[in-house]
């Protein structure tokens, strides 16, 4: 089978922009986190303080799945409308170019500043990422804490954040859902402004090649596997700290865990784990960009074939 995309007979599924942008990146984002769950409670009983075997070690792999089948559609629909309409911002549209991600035109050809463009996407990736983390991070926070085995499922976690609103106040309970927030976003930021350029020049490199005026699905799932294999392995050890933190029993600054993780375990531990998240971001960054691209083509009325 070619993969060739071809311009459907009449308009666009979807007309709005932005709502494609919703449909596509929630489906990714659903497709990709409840495909690859197994692979991601590995990661995160690596890097636990208690160990991997205290974690739960290879029982229980679906631990905390609750919270990423609620969680995964608004986060993934928040970061790509965000990332999508910054880009189509300062992107101009012009003939006959390179269509992003959600089969929009925008600059392509000789002339283009390749550096502006990279800018464009590192700017709408780490803001479509802040926006993202206002879902993110509070379901991140419930699923580690199933899946390390502090609790039995990811209800039972947020009951237990939730019922501490009766002696501690609702501030109290705000700051345990967003722990780690600040680390999370010092991870998720530089990750993206790797992952996302390097996903677009790689499809502009490609279609380029092809004189198409876009990637297939495979085509962007095989790329974006490249980028996530990249960006998953120089982040590792912002990953460590994040999930350090978030299972922590206390809440603790960030410099505090920082300097009691190289006290108690040396700097190899900030690279615990690092074989299953470039592994599962490897194919992760498959399925979740290879699904955005293929649902937003689809969208945008152009057919594979």
């Amino acid at each position: 089978m070619q993969h060739v995309l071809e311009p459907q007979r009449g308009r666009a599924w979807v007309e709005s922009p932005y709502l494609r942008s919703l449909i596509a990146g929630g489906l990714a984002g659903t497709t990709v986190d409840l495909s690859l769950f197994p692979l991601d409670t590995l990661k995160t009983r690596l890097q636990s303080s208690a160990g991997f075997a205290s974690s739960g070690g290879f029982s229980g792999i679906y631990r905390g799945v609750g919270s990423a089948v609620i969680g995964s559609a608004p986060g993934a629909a928040l970061f790509f409308i965000t990332y999508d309409s910054i880009k189509r911002h300062f992107i101009t549209p012009a003939p006959r170019t390179l269509r992003n991600a959600e089969g929009r035109p925008y600059v392509g050809g000789a002339g283009v500043d390749k550096g502006r463009e990279a800018g464009v996407h590192m700017l709408a990736a780490s803001m479509g990422e802040v926006a993202a983390c206002a879902v993110r991070v509070p379901t991140e926070v419930v699923k580690q804490r199933a899946q390390a085995r502090q609790h039995n499922s990811s209800a039972e976690a947020l009951w237990h954040i939730l019922d501490q609103r009766r002696g501690k106040g609702y501030v109290h309970v705000w700051r345990e859902l967003y722990r780690g927030w600040s680390i999370t976003i010092m991870r998720e930021v530089p990750f993206t402004v790797i992952q996302f350029p390097l996903w677009e020049a790689l499809k502009r490199w490609r279609v380029d090649g092809t004189g198409r005026e876009n990637v297939s699905g495979l085509e962007g799932g095989l790329l974006g596997s490249v980028a996530g294999a990249v960006a998953a392995g120089i982040t590792t050890p912002l990953d460590v700290l994040k999930t350090r933190m978030m299972l922590a029993k206390e809440r603790q600054p960030m410099f505090t865990m920082l300097s009691a993780i190289l006290k108690e375990s040396g700097p190899r531990a900030f690279f615990a784990g690092i074989g299953p998240r470039v592994g599962w971001i490897s194919v992760g960054g498959a399925i979740f960009l290879g699904s955005y691209q293929w649902a937003s083509n689809a969208l945008g009325g152009l057919r594979e074939v």
